[in-house]
Parts: structure tokens; sequence; C-alpha cells
């Protein structure tokens, strides 16, 4: 029997990955005080070394990013410090990891902004739903639009983040440009209305993540950059008329930087719903595609020979088996993770799920 393609090796930008088995951005809200990474996290991401890549956790730009408690940051030295030990506890295990960066926009609320200001978004629509804030759920409260003059700033804030992030020890820097935050915002119509520049047509509402690529290939290059999007994802109270035009145009856009990858949350994992045809996004980009949602092993070996991705990132599987490789290698059984421990707390369901050989 032939090698199975999972476990073949892949080459993105100067990366060889050594399966095609990546770990997905995964929000765990167990930073250290500061929002700084800390011991903890060095030992979760340590364990999930044999990842052909990991992605970190949605990682924020700025303090006006911020949209969760003890979620980590990289806009301060001490952020910075912290996420090199990680970086160097994955690199010591001879593994590969990407930093995502976030805005999360309007999906905020003013306890977690900077001097309790109001989050800001494309347009001032309220999401439905509530905030998870420091002392529980609040309502979501009505965000402030941006104005143009303010757009280049947040985009400077995108490309200082990359910076850090490569003075951090990490091997590159993923866009977070999905699941209902900043940049999926602008890129909506259900959520931008503006009449300027950056609202509109597709190519309008696609100019602020072309402005931020932009000036992150301006510090890292290309093929150290990765983007996520999530066409028919409506976490996060968000929707899009034309999802297949749109997306198919903004993959179009995105494939004339020869970026590392495009990393595509494939349908609704709020409905388990998926309605378009995302080969089509996938020969728009014309680059290494990445595809997400619900994976097992079998449907990733035969998306991969089906030419259907190039690679698979697991999200839940990597929270409860951090020797995901291994596992699907021997097929062996896979733990499952406890939900109630999915957010804040400390190593119990965290660090704590055993290795096959424990």
């Amino acid at each position: 029997m032939s090698r199975e393609m999972l476990f073949s090796p892949f080459h993105i930008g100067p990366l060889t990955l050594p399966n095609r088995v990546v770990m997905a951005p995964l929000t765990r809200s167990r930073a250290g005080e500061g929002n700084v990474p800390h011991a903890l996290n060095v030992e979760y991401y340590a364990q999930r070394a044999t990842a052909g890549l990991i992605i970190s956790e949605a990682t924020q730009i700025s303090p006006q990013g911020v949209g969760y408690p003890w979620t980590p940051g990289i806009h301060s030295p001490e952020q910075v410090a912290g996420w090199s030990q990680v970086t160097g506890a994955v690199h010591n295990k001879g593994g590969r990891i990407y930093l995502q960066l976030w805005h999360v926009g309007r999906i905020s609320h003013p306890s977690l902004q900077p001097n309790g200001e109001k989050p800001v978004a494309p347009s001032a629509l309220v999401p439905a739903g509530e905030s998870f804030t420091p002392t529980g759920m609040a309502p979501f409260e009505t965000p402030r639009e941006l104005g143009a003059e303010e757009i280049p700033c947040i985009v400077a804030q995108y490309a200082a983040a990359a910076e850090n992030a490569m003075a951090a020890g990490f091997d590159g820097v993923e866009i977070h440009g999905a699941n209902g935050y900043l940049i999926d915002q602008f890129l909506r119509d259900g959520t931008n209305r503006r009449t300027d520049a950056y609202g509109g047509n597709i190519g309008n509402r696609g100019r602020f993540l072309k402005e931020v690529t932009e000036a992150i290939l301006k510090v890292v290059e290309p093929g150290r950059v990765g983007v996520r999007l999530s066409p028919e994802n409506t976490f996060n109270d968000i929707r899009d008329s034309e999802p297949q035009a749109t997306f198919e145009a903004v993959a179009e856009m995105l494939s004339f930087y020869r970026l590392a990858y495009l990393h595509v949350v494939e349908g609704d994992f709020v409905s388990g719903e998926k309605n378009i045809d995302y080969s089509r996004i996938k020969e728009r980009f014309r680059g290494p595609y990445m595809a997400n949602a619900g994976y097992t092993k079998d449907r990733a070996e035969q998306s991969l020979r089906r030419g259907e991705t190039d690679l698979v990132s697991f999200g839940a599987l990597y929270i409860a088996n951090p020797d995901l490789v291994a596992r699907f290698e021997q097929d062996a059984p896979l733990a499952e993770p406890d939900e109630a421990t999915y957010y804040g707390g400390g190593e119990e369901g965290y660090t704590d799920y055993p290795a096959l050989e424990e």
C-alpha cells in the first residue's frame, strides 16, 4: 500500500513540513497577566510540536483588538518575550509554528477596551448575542464606525505585530480574516455598509485586507504569510449575500502575493451547512490551500488524494490529542475533549491530556 498523503512532506515558502497535519488556531483563554504567554502555554504548544505546522491561538495586534479575557497579545515587550519561550520550546522539539494575527473589531465590549471605549467596526451595527467579559456574559454594544483616517493606523498595527511575531521566533504569521472578526467584518456586506473606498463592491470591501497584507509583506516575506477565511461561517452574527462571488474575488486578489497558503473554514460550523463550491476558491487562489472544519483522518486523506486540498487543519482533535500525528499513523483511539475546560482555567483540559505512550 502506498504511503498515506497525510504523512507526506509539503513545502510552504522556505519551510518543509514533515506531514500535512496542521494544528488549527484554538482560543483557550489561558494567557497570564497582561495577556502574556507563560509556562503553561509553553508546555501546551511543545506537547503538539509533531504537527506539520502549528498555528497559534488568535493573538491581539493591539489593546484595541482585544475581545476576550485571558487571550494573548503580540504588542508589548512582555508578550514578545512570553511568545519567545513558546517558539523556542516548539523548535527544540523539531516543530514549526505560525502566529495568528487578530483584531476582533465589534466582537468586544467596553470592559475589554482601553479606557472603556466602544469597540470599533467598519459600520455601527451591533452584533446579536453576548460578549464574554472578565465578570461574565454581557450584551454586545453598538460599535463605533471607524473613520477612514483611522484605518491606516490599524493597518500599521498589523505590520508591527507581524514584525514582533518574527522577533519572537515564529516561522511565519497568519492573518485572521475569518469568523466574524474585523477583517471579515469589512469583507462581508452584512456587516460593511460603508459608502467610502472601504465599502460597496467587493473590490472596496476587500481593500482593508489588501492593505493589511501589503503592509505585512513589507516586514515578512510572502512565503511566511498565510491568510484564514470563512466564506459562509455565521459565527459572531455575520453573513454575506453572495459568499461564492465574494470569496472567489478575495482568493483571486490574494493569489497575486504568492503567499504561504490560504486557510479556509469550509461551511458554517454553527449550522453545519456547506453550500458553496470551495474548489472554485482553491482554483482562484492558485497556491497552497489548507482546508478546515470537521475533518477526520479518512476524510482528510481522501481530500488530499482527490486534489481538493494540500493541507488539513484540525481543531478539536488537537485539544485532547497532543500527539495527533502518531495516533493517526497508528490508527490509535482518539481521546475526546472536555468542552467544559475549553476556555479559561489551568492545566486541567489543557496540558493534562496524555500522549499514547503514557
